[in-house]
């Protein structure tokens, strides 16, 4: 089972919405896949919430799907607090991850991305190589929500293909 994780708890981000395009593009592959934003759960500390994650997505989970905004140069923190606040060993260890940043900028979060890999490396899950960093996310998505360029779509496309048989 894949979980796939919407990296940031602000409301109407456009990393929530490139999170569902992933979805959906998974799900119309017939792929089982968990849809965890974490704009919908406490997470600060180990909650009723965080337990019902780890128990129901987490811990079941064989690979996960980060979908990461840029937050000054790095990933958000609430993608590390929620990992601190899990059982690091049945949640994370030995498991698979495919990444994905966004950035307003020209970088697409490639630094926050590399950051978070050394993390993912520590807790022992294997990384996917394709990491994808789309810059300038506020030109990429249309107004229905979709990637305006086709280029982009391509590059998702492959970049699940690759990561379903890794």
């Amino acid at each position: 089972m894949i979980t796939l994780i919407s990296g940031t708890n602000r409301n109407d981000s456009n990393t929530l919405k490139v999170a569902q395009y992933y979805y959906e593009m998974l799900t119309e592959k017939g792929v089982p896949v968990n849809f965890l934003s974490l704009k919908d759960f406490e997470v600060h500390y180990r909650s009723k919430d965080l337990l019902r994650i780890e128990e129901q997505w987490l811990i079941p989970s064989d690979k996960f799907i980060f979908i990461l905004p840029e937050y000054n140069g790095s990933f958000p923190g609430i993608v590390k607090t929620m990992i601190d606040h899990t059982d690091i060993r049945k949640c994370w260890w030995n498991k698979k991850a495919l990444l994905t940043g966004l950035a307003s900028g020209r970088g697409g979060n490639s630094r926050g991305m590399d950051h978070f890999s050394n993390i993912l490396h520590y807790l022992k899950v294997h990384v996917h190589y394709n990491k994808l960093p789309i810059s300038r996310i506020h030109e990429e998505l249309d107004s229905n929500n979709r990637f305006a360029h086709t280029a982009t779509r391509e590059l998702i496309k492959y970049q699940i293909e690759d990561f379903l048989a890794f």
